[in-house]
């Protein structure tokens, strides 16, 4: 039986909003949070290990789970499939450990759906959306990354307008500043949500 406490943490953020740097903290102070490990349809990179990093998994095999309805979210990128199995955030969840997702908002609103029709997903299930206050802001930390293109870069703050728009459709807004308020705000969320009165241990009188 799950946890009453166990969550399921969705964080998204348009690309340079902060959230990968926002996950990697809160997996580094918390030791009772986890990830849950990806399923892939790419080689391993040098170094990768096989259900650690992520399940490897040939095309066919990858395929058969998806007609299956096995994941809870999944999508191509640069031509190689990337999925989440829900029986792997469940096992997670049945150990008492929380789950902090990082997922575009597109995997976000197929989280939810699947929330919607699974009690014990539902249950679990915390939203949060993080981004800076303004696209000026967001631009900056993109261009100090120096990563990008002149044509990649107008292409991720297109993208960026469009992500932001959803951002109400998640149950909290972080506008990201710093990476220690970041993490404050993260922290005071979770504790937040494990008080919420249909999560709570209910207090002894006898």
């Amino acid at each position: 039986m799950m946890p009453r406490t166990s969550l399921l943490i969705v964080i998204s953020a348009p690309s340079g909003g902060g959230k990968t740097t926002l996950c990697h903290q809160m997996l580094t102070r918390h030791s009772g949070m986890t990830r849950a490990i990806t399923c892939t349809t790419r080689p391993p990179r040098p170094g990768e290990i096989d259900k650690l990093d992520y399940y490897f998994l040939s095309r066919n095999d990858f395929d058969q789970k998806l007609r299956a309805s096995e994941f809870l979210e999944n999508a191509t990128v640069h031509g190689h499939s990337y999925g989440i199995l829900k029986s792997e955030v469940l096992a997670r969840l049945d150990e008492g450990k929380d789950v902090l997702l990082n997922v575009d908002v597109q995997g976000a609103a197929t989280i939810r759906k699947h929330a919607e029709e699974d009690p014990h997903l539902r249950h679990a299930l915390v939203t949060v959306f993080l981004t800076p206050a303004t696209i000026a802001e967001l631009e900056q930390r993109l261009r100090r990354r120096g990563t990008e293109s002149p044509e990649d870069l107008e292409r991720r703050l297109k993208n960026a307008r469009q992500e932001i728009a959803q951002w109400k459709h998640f149950q909290y807004l972080i506008i990201s500043t710093t990476i220690a308020e970041d993490v404050r705000l993260m922290e005071a969320i979770v504790e937040a949500e494990r008080m919420r009165q249909f999560r709570a241990v209910p207090p002894q009188f006898d």
